[in-house]
């Protein structure tokens, strides 16, 4: 009896080692899957990271507040804002435009002629974000309501001003409808189009919400 039981275990002993390798190599895959699944995390992690990094959503409160109060998209806003100052309070460009949406001092007047008549304000507080986005934001939503709400054409005028654009509507070469542009003739404008509108893509696909 004893000598059957140790000839069935010699026999047997191949398939034990088989089946303990078995197990190992299992074990040995569940942890290799473990480590891929958390390496794809991480580095879909780390993308978002630097996505979000290159494309800030900086002065939120401000944003969010001012683009519902005028009721439009804030990435559209955090397009603009990117584009004209990538989100330095204290940006001046060559021609004198100051602060985060970059607004020069004849529009400056003209906003606060109609948002802020009795408001001591200057030039100057447009270094103040809250002031700047707040001119900023009307002055866009100004734009879009006058161009079809579409934001390449508002871009142009926020960029070239009314006068420009209301002079391309007229030429059938650039608008089909007069309402809004397909075509932007000056170089400096359709690279700025250009920006704002990719910009605002971007937002778009990693601001889902």
């Amino acid at each position: 009896m004893r000598r059957s039981q140790q000839t069935f275990r010699e026999k047997n002993k191949p398939k034990e080692k088989q089946c303990r390798w078995r197990v190992w190599w299992l074990r040995i895959a569940a942890i290799l899957l473990c480590l891929v699944a958390i390496g794809s995390i991480f580095v879909i992690s780390a993308h978002d990271k630097i996505e979000q990094w290159e494309y800030p959503r900086k002065y939120s409160d401000l944003v969010e507040y001012y683009a519902g109060k005028y009721g439009m998209d804030k990435r559209m806003l955090y397009a603009i804002i990117r584009t004209e100052s990538n989100f330095d309070p204290e940006a001046q460009s060559n021609v004198d435009a100051r602060g985060l949406m970059q607004i020069t001092e004849i529009t400056f007047d003209w906003i606060k002629s109609k948002i802020a008549p009795s408001e001591d304000l200057n030039f100057e507080d447009l270094y103040d974000p809250e002031t700047n986005i707040r001119f900023g934001t009307y002055y866009l939503s100004y734009c879009l309501q006058r161009y079809g709400n579409d934001l390449a054409t508002a871009a142009a005028a926020y960029h070239s001003g009314v006068g420009t654009v209301d002079e391309l509507l007229e030429n059938s070469e650039y608008s089909q409808d007069g309402v809004t542009l397909q075509d932007f003739p000056y170089t400096q404008m359709s690279r700025y189009v250009y920006k704002v509108t990719s910009a605002y893509e971007r937002y778009c696909e990693i601001y889902a919400d």
